[in-house]
C-alpha cells in the first residue's frame, strides 16, 4: 500500500518509516503539513498517517481540508495528547483511527489494514488468475500449489497489477505507488522487476502474465471468459 506519513519529530519519522517499509509499505514522507497537504491533494494513498502537531497545516487542519474537497482517503491521526476532546476533535472531522504516542509499529500497521479494508468494502484480501493466488494478508503468491518466492517489491507491483487486470500503467505510475517519489523517472528499475516476476511467474500458465504494452507500459493479462 501506498501511504503518506507527515511527522516532524525526526526520531519518530526514522522509526515509523523504517517500520513500514519493512511491512511492504510504499512511504511518501515529509515534516510539515503544507507539504503534506499539497501531497494528499496532488496524489491517490491507501491511507494517510498524520501527526496533529506540525508546522505550517497541523494535521487536524489538513483532515477538515480534505474533508470539505471531498477526498474520502483514510486518515490516522497521531498525537502525544490523550485528551478526550483532542480525540473527539479528530473523529468528529471525519478522521477513520487515532493512535496516541508512543506506540509500536506492529499496532500502526494493523489499524492500516483495518482503515483501508473498512474504507474499502469491497477489496479483496485474495487475488486469483488460472492458477495464481495471492494473499495480500499472509503476503503469500502461489501457484500450482506451490510458493512463489517474492521479493517485497515484487509482491507490492504484481498485487498493483492483479488489481486491475487488462488496464495498462505507465512506467511512471508503478514507480509512484510502488517505489515511491525518491527515483529517478528515467530508471529501468520497473522493467527489471518486471522481468523477475515474469521469470517466475511465466511457468505458470504459459503465456506471459504481465503483458508489455510498447510505448506505455505493463497490464496484468485478462483472463479470457
Amino acid at each position: 500500500m501506498h501511504i503518506l506519513f507527515v511527522e516532524d519529530e525526526a526520531k519518530i519519522a526514522n522509526f515509523v518509516n523504517a517500520g513500514l517499509r519493512e511491512y511492504g509499505f510504499v512511504v511518501d514522507y515529509c515534516d510539515n503539513g503544507d507539504e503534506g497537504y499539497s501531497r494528499a491533494l496532488d496524489n491517490e494513498y491507501d491511507a494517510l498517517v498524520l501527526d496533529i502537531m506540525v508546522p505550517g497545516k497541523d494535521g487536524l487542519a489538513i483532515l477538515k481540508s480534505l474533508r470539505r474537497a471531498k477526498r474520502n482517503v483514510p486518515v490516522i491521526l497521531l498525537t502525544a495528547r490523550n485528551e478526550l476532546d483532542d480525540r473527539l476533535d479528530g473523529l468528529n472531522l471525519g478522521a477513520d483511527d487515532y493512535i496516541a504516542k508512543p506506540f509500536f509499529v506492529e499496532e500502526l500497521v494493523a489499524r492500516i489494514h483495518a482503515v483501508v479494508r473498512r474504507s474499502n468494502g469491497d477489496r479483496q484480501n485474495i487475488l486469483s488468475a488460472g492458477a495464481i493466488k495471492l494473499d495480500c494478508i499472509k503476503r503469500e503468491v502461489t501457484g500450482d500449489r506451490q510458493v512463489v518466492e517474492l521479493t517485497s517489491r515484487e509482491f507490492n507491483l504484481l498485487e498493483y497489477l492483479m488489481r486491475s487486470p487488462g488496464r495498462v500503467f505507465t512506467r511512471t505510475q508503478i514507480l509512484e505507488h510502488v517505489w515511491g517519489y525518491d527515483f529517478n523517472p528515467t530508471t529501468n528499475v520497473v522493467d527489471v522487476c518486471v522481468q523477475r516476476i515474469r521469470k517466475k511467474l511465466d511457468p505458470i500458465g504459459g503465456s506471459p502474465w504481465l503483458e508489455s504494452v510498447r510505448g506505455v507500459g505493463y497490464r496484468f493479462r485478462q483472463e479470457e471468459n
